[in-house]
């Protein structure tokens, strides 16, 4: 579980009810004509910019992985593999069928492995399978920064539409209040949908994308050596190649100057 997504989008949702409700009720900042000119028009101009099938794969997926994480991290993976490589090279890949991680990526290339599929069949399964996944993560990130891209204009929209409302009505004054306040409420929803939900989203995955990609080359590149019978010893230090500096040594191992 990624705390931060859940514990920001808490936080902000704290602070703004919190604002409301020093200034009065939080019933006053509800309006369903707002609502609809937000949500239906950013979702209406989403649609149109993207086909049906990269919204029903992107949404999904990335609502998931915005509030998880990888089971392991670059560092870890590198340890894991180097760990797997020494069982193939004792056991040979028989000794693989038994091996368990929390990772189906790396799971899936184990099994590659232990199955005695040629070196070109796990490559091109695995990076097939790896852009897939990024072309749909990266998918569900453009179509949360279409929507938050489309929330404030939708919003100046309502505020639009609420304005002449109220200049068409001015003959009665009763109705000048609800008016305004549809026009003003419209532009609060499309400023906290744009920047308190969507862009951040947005945002998160893009760098979730960026590790996943590092994650599942670095895992394709590990389970190829360990297919080529490579050394532990090699497999480890080809992989610390993809970790910063900082990260390529243990705690408590001294770095090199």
């Amino acid at each position: 579980m990624d705390i931060m997504t859940g514990a920001g989008l808490v936080a902000g949702v704290i602070v703004i009810a919190t604002m409301m409700l020093l200034g009065g009720n939080l019933e006053m900042f509800v309006s369903e004509h707002a609502a609809i000119i937000i949500f239906g028009g950013s979702i209406s101009a989403t649609m149109i910019r993207f086909p049906l099938n990269a919204i029903l794969h992107g949404l999904p997926l990335g609502m998931k992985f915005v509030f998880t994480m990888s089971s392991l991290s670059a560092r870890e993976l590198v340890d894991e593999l180097a760990r797997i490589a020494e069982i193939a090279r004792k056991q040979g890949p028989v000794g693989l069928e038994k091996v368990e991680t929390d990772e189906p990526f790396l799971a899936k290339g184990i099994r590659y492995v232990a199955d005695g599929y040629d070196l070109e069949f796990i490559r091109d399964n695995l990076e097939r399978d790896r852009d897939n996944f990024l072309m749909h993560l990266d998918e569900g990130s453009k179509i949360y920064r279409a929507v938050g891209d489309c929330a404030p204009a939708f919003g100046m929209v309502g505020t639009l539409i609420g304005m002449v409302q109220m200049f068409a009505n001015m003959t009665d004054p009763s109705k000048l209040g609800p008016f305004m306040a549809t026009a003003l409420l419209a532009t609060l929803y499309g400023a906290l949908v744009s920047n308190l939900i969507c862009l951040p989203i947005a945002d998160k995955l893009h760098g979730k994308l960026l590790d996943e990609e590092t994650n599942r080359t670095l895992i394709i590149d590990g389970i190829l050596m360990i297919r080529d019978s490579k050394s532990p010893a090699l497999v480890r230090e080809m992989l610390l190649a993809y970790l910063p500096e900082k990260h390529r040594h243990a705690e408590g191992e001294p770095v090199p100057a």
